[in-house]
């Protein structure tokens, strides 16, 4: 298969079995199937793709680091011939993981130093990250977690259940818990549904998210009897990760709907990528898409300082002219918020074009998306306000 990597890929197209043309539908719709036939091996990648030498080579280190794995679903969006193409680079090793930047680190966003009990993170205030499993049904090779996720990787993910749902239950101001890990749907229904309602009986947990890749990698995994066991621990949503509209096929545009109609809110989170998603049109075009499959553009991530990413990671000045060229070009609910998450723990800081070109206790000069200024008169703040006197602001 040939694909034109700067194609802006509009439209949705089954991902058929391609590659696979012996295999029948009835296995290939069928999650199980996926699962068991990735793409795990030199030899299996081989048999499928033109590998470059930097691929060849990655794939053999990939054992020792982050594994190789890739479903059958995904591997039929990548070009056989180039090793540039978009969907190849995120989950095909290449040689370059190898090089580490100075700066970089295996615990880019200081999660285990935030780590009270295993498996449970608590960074910001209100709410916590539950790292329920360490296995995804493909590995992006940008993965933040590499350290622990694969079975590869420097650490293992000791999760203790238990003591966990002890600490939610005595630390009153959390009300909002984020699964992730890996990724929790792969878990089967009981085992997921046995997590969320255990969950569920902590009165002060207020709603509970999924971290997940499966509608994208393995769009079959979403089965009605998922969605209608999803749908009883309300209010839940998930958040999904999509980085090039190549991903969004007609298979994960139907799963994505199946958990929209089921009433679970999504939203996406993408990872800037040079050579995937660091160019304006592509990323209006996966947006697009995006809103078409009912799910809401959240999170544009500046790659994290992960080791071995430096081939991967564009600049931050990429994301701002991306955000710039979305921003009033295009719907808002189309425009994701773009965010650094602090190296070392500092959270997610966003990232913004400069609209404010001047601010004092008097006016706000702002910009718009065509350059064209405009003034806002300053509001005084009331004298029992807590909050300082506008600060002046020069641009």
């Amino acid at each position: 298969m040939h694909f034109d990597r700067h194609s802006v890929d509009k439209d949705f197209i089954s991902s058929t079995p391609g590659y696979f043309p012996d295999v029948a539908a009835s296995w290939w719709n069928d999650h199980t199937w996926q699962l068991k036939n990735r793409i795990t091996s030199l030899s299996q990648l081989e048999k499928h793709l033109n590998l470059s030498s930097e691929e060849r080579n990655g794939v053999l280190l990939s054992g020792t680091k982050l594994a190789m794995a890739i479903t059958p679903h995904f591997l039929n969006l990548m070009d056989r011939d180039d090793p540039e193409c978009p969907i190849r680079r995120q989950v095909v090793p290449r040689i370059e993981e190898a090089l580490e930047g100075e700066d970089e680190m295996s615990d880019p966003c200081g999660e285990d130093a935030h780590m009270p009990v295993p498996g449970l993170v608590h960074r910001y205030p209100d709410r916590v990250l539950f790292l329920v499993t360490s296995r995804c049904a493909a590995y992006c090779r940008y993965c933040t977690r590499s350290r622990v996720v694969s079975g590869a990787g420097d650490q293992e993910l000791d999760t203790d259940f238990e003591a966990a749902y002890q600490y939610l239950e005595e630390h009153t101001e959390i009300r909002d818990v984020l699964l992730s890990g890996g990724d929790p749907l792969l878990f089967s229904d009981d085992k997921l549904e046995r997590i969320l309602k255990r969950l569920r009986s902590i009165k002060h947990i207020e709603f509970l998210r999924i971290g997940s890749r499966i509608p994208i990698f393995l769009p079959q995994r979403i089965t009605p009897s998922l969605c209608e066991m999803l749908k009883k621990y309300h209010p839940l949503f998930i958040s999904v990760h999509a980085n090039h509209p190549r991903e969004l096929t007609l298979e994960v545009k139907e799963a994505l709907e199946r958990l929209a109609d089921h009433g679970i809110p999504l939203g996406n989170q993408s990872v800037l990528l040079r050579g995937v998603n660091d160019d304006t049109k592509i990323m209006k075009a996966l947006v697009h898409k995006l809103l078409m499959c009912r799910v809401k553009p959240y999170y544009l991530y500046q790659l994290d300082l992960i080791r071995g990413s430096q081939h991967l990671r564009a600049p931050v000045a990429k994301g701002i002219e991306i955000i710039e060229g979305l921003r009033g070009h295009t719907t808002g609910y189309g425009i994701p918020q773009f965010v650094i998450d602090a190296p070392g723990g500092g959270g997610k800081v966003p990232i913004n074009p400069n609209y404010v070109l001047q601010h004092n206790d008097k006016r706000v000069v702002i910009r718009n998306y065509e350059g064209e200024v405009f003034e806002y008169p300053e509001t005084p703040l009331l004298k029992d306000s807590p909050l300082e006197p506008a600060a002046k602001f020069e641009a």
